[in-house]
């Protein structure tokens, strides 16, 4: 059984106390120095909480942020990382349905206020300021022994307002995957790993532990929005490897030159979070020759990542999520519950030491998707011959934009409030750069310029950015089953924004 993650920091810090291991705008943070911060975070989150118990964190990738998860850890609570896009009543929401007792939330963050207005005093909190760490509250309590099947996160995919889901991962879901993804990457010691992934997704988080638990070092971006300033920290700080969403890749092929950048200490970049156009992994490829493209595939449910296209398949297996990750085992089921030949369409199962123990207390749930240790992961797909995995769709409905997922309800529930929306539904397009937009099919009254504005306030006011449509469509009706279901695969794509 894999060490879990918070001890394999202390074994690290103990070893190389003076080595770099974060680096965010001007601050660069030793094994050590975060170390002693962990400490301090354990000890704040000891005298608050009881082991088992949960503790949410509302802060931006920091070192602060880092050492409030891993120290909740060391203190046996499990951690509720609360996306930072999000507007202060769906992160309330979170708080609750994960029953947190306890709130560490950034002083400076911009939700800080209207989140503690929703909780009103019901949940308690600890506030951290930027570049000062955790207050000194004493030694800790002592290091709590967690067994791997505690839970050490939760992580919440859909539904923050009606019906959230919380995907809880334990110690062992968490150290197990760790090591298969160092073990197929080769992360070692003396990697530098870009990081402009939030630590609150799973695709993040990986990227953080991975490197952390063999010593290497993270340097940490907020901001995409400037990709030749991103080059520039690449080669400022030597960094050895980058990950990204398909959105990533594309903004760095269409808005920077690659080949004026001085990439050479790069050793390979990892694409998940959703398909990739082949043709421009082959224009990337062409545009820094010398760099290894790992295509993955992975869901949070599974920890972070399922499967790796290493980079000699590309070509061979053009198109394909490769091969399961070392312990994930992997199956295609037909419709009648079956193993599906090679090459024929089904459901994709997967089990393995990294899959979730289950949505937060939501038993019906997790009975849908968990059954005889086996994941059902709602993507279709295809093995062929060799084993290899190719992707055709999703049966379920979420929509990932960029690094985002977005639960369509969500978007729903608010353009169905304004006045004079009789019915709506919303639904992925696709989208060149974001893998996919956010587009709504709206049925009003006096459908008109005016009535989408106000709908696009609306959306704009209650919902976080990356939710908001990019184009609102007036139709009479929405195709829908005899039960009534809209059947969103049949919406026409829009033709107007």
């Amino acid at each position: 059984m894999a060490n879990p993650l918070p001890l394999r920091l202390s074994h690290i810090a103990a070893r190389l106390p003076g080595k770099v291991c974060l680096v965010g705008g001007d601050r660069r943070v030793t094994f050590g120095e975060l170390d002693a911060q962990v400490r301090s975070a354990q000890a704040a989150v000891s005298r608050r909480v009881a082991p088992g118990e949960r503790v949410a964190v509302l802060a931006e990738n920091s070192p602060e942020y880092v050492a409030a998860c891993y120290g909740a850890w060391r203190a046996g609570a499990a951690v509720v990382g609360l996306n930072t896009a999000l507007k202060a009543p769906s992160l309330a929401a979170q708080v609750r349905h994960a029953g947190a007792n306890l709130l560490i939330v950034d002083s400076a963050h911009p939700m800080r206020g209207p989140l503690l207005n929703e909780l009103a005093g019901t949940t308690e909190v600890l506030e951290v300021v930027q570049g000062r760490g955790f207050p000194a509250e004493g030694g800790p309590r002592g290091e709590v022994l967690t067994a791997p099947g505690d839970a050490a996160s939760i992580i919440y995919t859909s539904g923050t307002t009606g019906h959230p889901k919380g995907v809880t991962l334990t110690h062992g879901n968490l150290a197990e995957n760790a090591d298969a993804i160092i073990s197929v990457l080769g992360v070692r010691e003396d990697d530098v790993a870009l990081c402009v992934l939030p630590f609150q997704y799973s695709y993040g988080a990986s990227v953080l532990n991975t490197h952390l638990a063999v010593g290497a070092t993270v340097v940490m971006e907020r901001s995409f929005l400037y990709p030749h300033g991103v080059l520039q920290r690449m080669v400022q700080e030597g960094a050895t490897s980058f990950a990204g969403v398909p959105s990533t890749f594309y903004l760095l092929l269409e808005r920077t030159e690659l080949p004026a950048f001085d990439l050479s200490s790069l050793r390979y970049v990892t694409q998940a979070g959703g398909p990739m156009d082949p043709r421009k992994i082959r224009e990337f490829r062409a545009a820094v020759p010398h760099v290894d493209f790992f295509v993955m595939y992975g869901q949070t449910e599974a920890s972070a990542r399922l499967t790796t296209l290493p980079p000699g398949d590309l070509e061979r297996k053009e198109g394909s999520a490769g091969l399961p990750l070392p312990g994930v085992r992997m199956r295609v089921l037909d419709e009648s519950g079956q193993a599906a030949p090679p090459g024929e369409l089904g459901e994709v199962h997967v089990s393995g030491p990294n899959v979730m123990r289950g949505y937060w207390n939501d038993p019906e749930e997790t009975a849908a998707v968990l059954r005889d240790g086996w994941l059902r992961t709602g993507d279709v797909g295809y093995l062929d011959e060799e084993g290899y995995l190719f992707l055709t769709g999703r049966s379920s409905e979420m929509i990932k934009s960029g690094a985002h997922r977005i639960a369509p309800g969500q978007v729903e529930e608010v353009v169905r409030a304004v006045d004079g929306v009789v019915d709506v539904a919303v639904a992925g397009i696709p989208d060149e750069l974001l893998g996919q937009a956010v587009a709504a099919w709206v049925i009003a009254r006096e459908p008109g310029p005016d009535l989408r504005q106000t709908i696009l306030r609306r959306c704009a006011k209650d919902l976080p950015r990356f939710m908001v449509p990019s184009v609102v469509t007036f139709v009479e009706s929405l195709p829908r089953t005899a039960s009534g279901k809209v059947r969103k695969h049949l919406l026409n794509l829009p033709e107007e924004a």
